[in-house]
């Protein structure tokens, strides 16, 4: 029996920094601050309430956009937080996390040939989810000065072409954790002013 050939379609992509990290932190007995692995167990009265919810019949697959009752709940805590009023049923989607919100964001809006624009350094799954969407990344790096990592606008505004499609930005800046501030809002306010934001 023959085993086909499987071809990646990311060839480039190698070990991520997270595996790299992890085994160093094994291999040396170090605190792995690479990814949140929690240093206690789960609270019991959780595991109980996991229990209870599969003994009730609470262990079937959600609809594809989640459980209602957490996507309300979910649309309930950013009216508080943030007095922003969503509907839970057609603008809260849950997904098993952030890389996969990430992907499926960029793989919905990327079309082959569209431009999106990355501040570096970036979160590591940015770039493959745009080579998979068949999207040309555009590079630019952040600049560090007295006060720590900054966007440089002036460069996000060069970059943006009638290719550009996404405009990949996160607030605390993953990995460098920089904020940020109502003028850096401004300043891509102004970059996209204009365009077909909707």
């Amino acid at each position: 029996m023959h085993t086909p050939h499987l071809c990646t379609k990311l060839p480039a992509v190698g070990t991520t920094v997270f595996t790299t990290m992890s085994a160093l932190a094994n291999e040396h007995g170090a605190v792995n601050l690479g990814q949140g692995f929690p240093d206690f167990g789960s609270d019991p009265k959780l595991l109980d309430m996991v229990n209870d919810a599969m003994r009730a019949g609470h262990n079937q697959y959600p609809m594809m956009t989640g459980a209602a009752p957490l996507r309300e709940a979910i649309a309930a805590k950013i009216g508080t937080l943030y007095g922003h009023d969503y509907d839970a049923a057609r603008a809260i989607t849950v997904t098993a996390g952030a890389t996969q919100a990430l992907t499926t964001a960029i793989l919905c809006c990327v079309h082959p040939g569209d431009e999106v624009i990355v501040i570096e350094p970036a979160y590591d799954s940015y770039l493959p989810a745009v080579a998979l969407a068949g999207g040309v990344p555009v590079r630019v790096a952040m600049r560090v000065g007295d006060r720590g990592y900054s966007v440089p606008w002036d460069a996000v505004a060069a970059a943006v072409s009638p290719r550009t499609r996404l405009i990949i930005i996160n607030s605390p800046h993953n990995p460098t954790g920089s904020v940020l501030r109502q003028a850096d809002i401004e300043a891509l306010a102004a970059i996209v002013d204009g365009t077909d934001t909707k």
